[in-house]
Formats: C-alpha cells, sequence, structure tokens
C-alpha cells in the first residue's frame, strides 16, 4: 500500500472520530441568525427591518425580550442606526430608562477604562471627597505605558482631586487607590469585591471586574447594556455629573515630594464638540479595542450611549456614539426596545448562561489556552481511538496469513 493511500485512508478515520466526538458541533435545526447590525465597511449594508424576540429560552436577557439578541433591535418603523465600527453598542433615556435600541446588547465584550464607571457607582457613596489621603507605592503599581495622571508616592491628595484624576485622564493609579479607600481593611481586594457586588445589586450580570482600572485582567467583562445601567446609576449622583462636566482640573504640588502642580484636561472630546454634552468614559486596551460611554441633553431629553469593541475606522469612539446619540434623539419619546432595570428589580432574572471567553482562568489568554488543551486531549483521543482500529486489522491480517500458510502446507 502506497503512502498517499495510507495518509488519506489516516485523515479519514481522523475526520470520522471528530465527527462523532461530543466536543463535535451539533447538526440540525438552527435558530434564524439575527439581523446584523450595520458597520463599515460593507459599502452596501444589509436591509433594516426589526428583530423579533429570541425563542431561546436560554438566553434570558435582562431588560425585555426584544434585548435577548446579538443583532440589531431598534422600535418597528424607526430608521436605520448609522454605521458604527463597534461590535455592540446601546441607547437609552437617563430618565426613563427605555432602551431606544442596540446592537448585540447582551453581548460579552471587555470594558477596558470604561470599567471606571463601575468604580464610580460603588465608591462615591463611600468616600468622603473632602478627606485627605496619602498616595502609596501599591497605588502606583500600574502596566507600564497605561494612563495614568501623575500622582507621586506618600502624596496627599483630596478624595475630589482623585476622582477628577479618575474622570478625566482615566488615571488608573488613582483608580486603585479609590479601591484600596473604599475596600476596608482588605484594601483593593475588599474595593474588587465591592465593586463585583455593586453590579449584582444594579442587575449587571454581565459585568466582573478583575482591575479597579478596567485594565485587562482574567476574569473581566462587561456588555452594552450592563453599562448603561451602571452610567444611569453614575449620573444620578450630582458629583459624578460635575465631576464628568469639568473640563479643567488642577493637581496640587506636593512639597515634601519637590513635586509641582500641574493641570490636567478632560480627554471626553464629546464635552467639546456635542451641544449638549453631559460627559462621560473613553476607554481602550489591544484586548478590548475602543470603549465609550457618553451622554447628553437635548429637548428636556438625556440619552445615554454605550458602545464596546470599537476600532477607528472612519469615526473615533467619542464620535461613534454622538452620531448613535444623533439617531437616538430623532426618535420619538415613547420608542422603546427594552428598558433599564432599577437596582434591586431583577431578582426573578438569571445570569445569561453563556460565559465568555474572558471568564475562563488566564482571561482571553486562557480561553486559547482552554482551547488548546481541549484540542490537544481530543487528537489524543483520536489518536488512541485510530491506533486501536490499526492494531486490530494488523492483528486480523496475521492471523488470516498464519491461516493461509497452514491451509497451503495440509493442501502438500
Amino acid at each position: 500500500m502506497s503512502l498517499d493511500v495510507r495518509v488519506n485512508r489516516l485523515a479519514v478515520a481522523v475526520t470520522a472520530a471528530l465527527m462523532t466526538s461530543p466536543l463535535a458541533p451539533a447538526t440540525g435545526a438552527r435558530a434564524a441568525a439575527p439581523v446584523p447590525c450595520p458597520r463599515p465597511p460593507p459599502p452596501a449594508p444589509a436591509p433594516y427591518r426589526p428583530v423579533a424576540p429570541s425563542p431561546d429560552p436560554v438566553q434570558r436577557a435582562v431588560g425585555g425580550a426584544q434585548l435577548a439578541t446579538a443583532g440589531l433591535v431598534v422600535p418597528s418603523g424607526a430608521p436605520a442606526p448609522p454605521r458604527v465600527a463597534a461590535t455592540s453598542w446601546l441607547v437609552a433615556d437617563l430618565e426613563t430608562g427605555e432602551v431606544l435600541g442596540g446592537c448585540g446588547p447582551h453581548e460579552y465584550a471587555t470594558p477596558a477604562s470604561v470599567q471606571k464607571l463601575l468604580l464610580a457607582a460603588t465608591m462615591l457613596p463611600r468616600l468622603d471627597p473632602a478627606e485627605v489621603v496619602t498616595i502609596t507605592a501599591g497605588d502606583l503599581d500600574i502596566e507600564p505605558g497605561s494612563s495614568a495622571v501623575g500622582l507621586v508616592e506618600g502624596g496627599r491628595y483630596r478624595v475630589e482631586t482623585l476622582w477628577l484624576g479618575l474622570l478625566l485622564r482615566s488615571g488608573n493609579e488613582v483608580a486603585n487607590a479609590l479601591a484600596r479607600l473604599g475596600g476596608g481593611a482588605d484594601g483593593m481586594t475588599g474595593g474588587l469585591r465591592e465593586m463585583n457586588e455593586q453590579a449584582r445589586r444594579l442587575g449587571a450580570y454581565q459585568t466582573h471586574a478583575a482591575t479597579p482600572s478596567g485594565l485587562d485582567g482574567p476574569g473581566q467583562f462587561t456588555s452594552a447594556y450592563d453599562l448603561a445601567l451602571i452610567a444611569r446609576v453614575c449620573f444620578d449622583d450630582a458629583r459624578f455629573r460635575r465631576y464628568v462636566a469639568t473640563r479643567e482640573a488642577t493637581i496640587p504640588a506636593q512639597p515634601r515630594q519637590r513635586a509641582k502642580g500641574f493641570t490636567i484636561d478632560n480627554d471626553n472630546q464629546l464635552l467639546y464638540h456635542y451641544p449638549g454634552a453631559l460627559g462621560g468614559k473613553t476607554g481602550y486596551t489591544d484586548l478590548a479595542r475602543h470603549t465609550y460611554v457618553g451622554a447628553a441633553e437635548r429637548g428636556g431629553r438625556r440619552l445615554v450611549v454605550t458602545l464596546l469593541g470599537a476600532d477607528v475606522v472612519d469615526q473615533r469612539g467619542w464620535e461613534q456614539g454622538a452620531a448613535l446619540l444623533d439617531w437616538g434623539f430623532a426618535l420619538p419619546r415613547d420608542a422603546s426596545v427594552g428598558a433599564l432595570v432599577r437596582p434591586g428589580a431583577t431578582t426573578a432574572s438569571a445570569p445569561p448562561a453563556s460565559v465568555p471567553p474572558q471568564a475562563l482562568p488566564g482571561g482571553a489568554a486562557g480561553a486559547e489556552a482552554s482551547g488548546r488543551r481541549a484540542f490537544a486531549g481530543q487528537l489524543r483521543s483520536v489518536s488512541l481511538v485510530v491506533l486501536a482500529a490499526g492494531l486490530t486489522l494488523l492483528a486480523s491480517a496475521l492471523i488470516a496469513r498464519r491461516r493461509r500458510r497452514a491451509a497451503a502446507i495440509r493442501g502438500r
């Protein structure tokens, strides 16, 4: 038998074993694919049509059945939303809680620095803004090259100054300090625990913080819907509204550390370029891509937009948010596809059954490693099956050969 024939037979055996493996994809009826969200660059976006409620009972979406989709969901008869590069987004009314539309609102994604809004929603009520606190070496232990305000070890700053550094310049060392201060005796670990408990209280079941700053970490994820829940709680707080609307703030000098004072400005460009902007939060990591939360007021309405997984194709993150806000403001006041639940209103709801790769140990890298381990285990199982089959065939051939020889001897 030639080598090619043997290789082909081995390939057939491996394929058959894979198809009968428990890890092989199931066949049969499939649910209808959701309407894709309009995104660049396709030159001819798919025609708009409303998305029907998902028939999948496993996808129990908080906020309404229409939100249980990986695709586009907008009110019946509404114009198509603008094309944005974000993989998921949501527009909602901050006052009424009505969701005006979204794209995969309950799809998992990584948050980057918009996770700092969960930190604010958790710690703003706990910390006295007038208290003066000292920055530690542990607070300054952040990823090299990541965003920082420029606080110094041993420096003494008012808590209000820390909030301004967090929300204007996305300071990661500030996030560490605020989580530590709000975590009690357990420090930053306690702060993270409080953040995750707050997410559950809000009904943000698809949100889990692994770092207070939003820097990528194992088991960190969120969704566009959850971000809107968190942002709504933040904008209910008068101090938060004042902080995120501040365009410029001063970080005081620290004479003992010979550190001069300096000025920081707000990196949320919506404040400078969008009439009625109330503020928000930007974010970026290599894993999360661009993320954004922004809010604005027009005609007596306050809307919030959240978007995740955005690349800069022809618009920056805040510009994609601005385009979606324009779309939301153009809709009638009674337009709705769901609702932002209030804290404590989701006791009958269960977290979605699917678990994102980022929730595995090691984060996204852990998911890849887990996939590799699963494939390796499957391949080993297949190899054993093929080896056993081969040995069986070889034994049968040897027995048949011996019988032929015995028959030939008896004939002579």
